[in-house]
């Protein structure tokens, strides 16, 4: 099963990280916490890896149509964009929406919300290719 929406990109990891951000912005969706893996391993375990962020973002008009769906749907949210070195590339990754009606189930009108989230981050994504 694919669970996520993905694009490479040749530009560094920096550039890649804030073109990410103002892409999700024009979508309408605010980052709201990161997640540096990479340093957290550094720091916790001593190990070593690339650079690799998680990028938790959030729609509020999504969410609130989500929660209004289903008030446990908050355990699936916010939808996570990981943005990670890959070589001489840099990796921009979504979860895939639908993969979160695949385990909440679609009633309430939580499919038609996930439809329109998966359009905006697949958007998000093509903009940065483009």
């Amino acid at each position: 099963m694919d669970y996520g929406l993905g694009v490479r990109l040749d530009r560094p990891f920096q550039q890649a990280v804030a073109d990410v951000t103002a892409a999700l912005e024009e979508q309408g969706f605010g980052v709201l916490t990161t997640v540096d893996v990479r340093a957290t391993l550094h720091e916790k375990l001593g190990e070593e890896l690339e650079d690799y962020l998680i990028l938790g973002a959030c729609n509020p008009s999504l969410a609130h149509r989500a929660l209004l769906a289903d008030r446990r749907i908050g355990l699936l949210l916010p939808c996570n964009v990981v943005v990670r070195r890959d070589g001489g590339a840099t990796v921009v990754e979504a979860v895939d929406p639908q993969t979160l009606v695949t385990l909440a189930g679609s009633g309430g009108g939580l499919a038609e919300v996930a439809d329109e989230a998966a359009r905006r981050l697949s958007a998000a994504l093509a903009s940065l290719s483009a």
